[in-house]
């Protein structure tokens, strides 16, 4: 029988054991592999930020030598008081189409000052859940002022977006919107006499899963670095590849949309965004981070492409004007990215620390994080389980991690972005008669991210408009995060001293 003594031995070595792996497995995730860094090799400083503010500040980026042309159709925009389809509204108004003629369908109404205020207050405004099928059917078939009858365009922006998800039995939840609700607005398209259905995809439908917690002979985790193009065959065959219930439920969606399309009546198309949208308007990425202002991240060393709000709208009126033009591009789907290299999210990290000032990132070990993210999903599922299985009385002893921002520290978040997405939208970027849609992109990330600092600063969409930043990302507010850190610290200053080992080290060191 071993002394306490012995089990003091074998539980001091199992812990060093346990740093030492997480220190080896951080030094894996926090590599740049090669590959990756040939398509991003250049790091953004201080000075750089500065550098290129100024050039933003002197000359700043428009889309509207881009726009397409006004085309005096009526426009339906499913999702259009909120973020993207905000923007789509915004830019449908600036080339001229009459308000009157343009009808927004939303869960809520716009709370954006900028759909608030000149021509976007007089866009009507009908409340709908997609899911519910006779109530988009009556929105959709809702008489037009003057009797309008000219062609109708739809752009569908509604999603569910509950990437924290992976677990097959929690696909209803997403379903319902991404997959009922895009079926419901087919049918509704058909209805109405609809001649064109832009459909907002995904870019993560082509993101495969993987496991960051590493053998010891591993130097990297599987598709450890993406590089995404329009080719299907790179999307996963089977749920379990898809990084979530989001990606696997935008995919089905896709597939249905692209399904639906017909030469001679409704035609369709897909894009998809690459790798997340940011913007002003209600962002879940970049502009979360200033309103957030801490982030604790371990991802600063991810290569990743982004796409800025403004050029994913423009994607969308491109499209309608390719399908507007021609059948030929019908029922496809497009990547698409901002123009330019893709940054680190540390690069984006050092500008909007520039910019904003008061943001800051500390970094945390990303294998210690994966660990807790575990946790989490074992305590989110098992909850919903019990609840499910009709065990609401062993489900209120567990936790609920649902009613805050640490829902989303979960492993499908690391399939998301722990890996280097790279996404290749050169097949858009084609001419229309080379088989593109012409886009090019009017923002860079660099200049997007500026544009995005200046209107956070100016408080533009405030308030209530930045809501759904508000639940974006991991912030750990409510968990004493500092204070713990603080427990942490001492601990840790009395293991070094008994030891000569200081953890802190081991598990920040790369």
């Amino acid at each position: 029988m071993m002394s306490p003594v012995q089990w003091a031995t074998l539980g001091f070595l199992s812990f060093l054991l346990i740093l030492a792996y997480i220190r080896d497995n951080d030094r894996k995730l926090k590599t740049i592999p090669a590959r990756a860094a040939q398509l991003s090799p250049n790091r953004w400083s201080p000075k750089d930020v500065e550098r290129m503010a100024s050039e933003c500040e002197l000359a700043a980026p428009s889309i509207d030598d881009q726009l397409p042309p006004k085309t005096g159709r009526r426009y339906i925009v499913i999702g259009g008081a909120g973020f993207l389809g905000g923007w789509i509204v915004l830019q449908l108004l600036r080339r001229g189409e009459d308000p009157k003629r343009i009808r927004i369908l939303d869960i809520r109404p716009p709370k954006r000052l900028d759909l608030l205020e000149g021509k976007a207050k007089d866009v009507k405004f009908i409340q709908v859940d997609v899911s519910d099928k006779m109530a988009v059917d009556a929105a959709f078939s809702e008489p037009w002022p003057d009797n309008d009858e000219s062609p109708i365009s739809v752009f569908n922006t509604a999603a569910n977006i509950r990437f924290y998800e992976r677990h097959s039995s929690l696909i209803p939840l997403s379903a319902k919107v991404n997959i009922q609700g895009a079926e419901n607005i087919i049918d509704a398209c058909r209805k109405v006499g609809a001649s064109v259905l832009v459909h907002t995809s995904s870019g993560s439908v082509s993101v495969h899963s993987s496991c960051f917690l590493l053998w010891p002979w591993q130097e990297e985790p599987k598709h450890f670095v993406q590089v995404i193009n329009d080719d299907d065959e790179l999307i996963p065959k089977a749920h379990k590849d898809f990084f979530s219930n989001y990606g696997y439920t935008k995919r089905q969606a896709e597939i249905l949309v692209r399904g639906a399309n017909d030469a001679e009546g409704l035609r369709t198309g897909c894009l998809r965004p690459g790798n997340g949208i940011f913007g002003a308007g209600g962002d879940m990425l970049c502009g979360a981070y200033l309103v957030r202002k801490s982030n604790p991240t371990w991802i600063q060393n991810i290569v990743s492409s982004f796409t800025y709000v403004e050029n994913c709208a423009l994607a969308h009126l491109l499209y309608e004007e390719r399908l507007i033009e021609s059948s030929k591009l019908g029922g496809q789907a497009f990547c698409i990215a901002d123009p330019g290299a893709p940054p680190t999210y540390g690069d984006v990290y050092t500008e909007l620390e520039v910019l904003d000032g008061e943001v800051s990132f500390p970094h945390l070990s990303p294998t210690f994080m994966l660990l807790i993210a575990y946790l989490f999903e074992f305590l989110y599922l098992a909850r919903h389980l019990l609840n499910a299985y009709g065990y609401p009385f062993l489900a209120s002893f567990i936790p609920n991690i649902a009613g805050g921002d640490l829902v989303n520290l979960q492993p499908s978040l690391y399939n998301l972005t722990m890996v280097h997405l790279i996404f290749d939208d050169s097949r858009a970027r084609l001419s229309p008669e080379k088989g593109g849609l012409g886009y090019k992109g009017a923002f860079t990330t660099f200049e997007g991210l500026y544009k995005t600092a200046v209107e956070h600063r100016r408080g533009l969409n405030r308030p209530g408009a930045m809501a759904r930043s508000d639940v974006a990302g991991v912030s750990f507010k409510g968990m004493g995060f500092m204070k713990a850190q603080r427990g942490v610290g001492w601990l840790a200053d009395k293991i070094k001293e008994e030891t000569g080992v200081d953890p802190v080290e081991v598990l920040a060191s790369s």
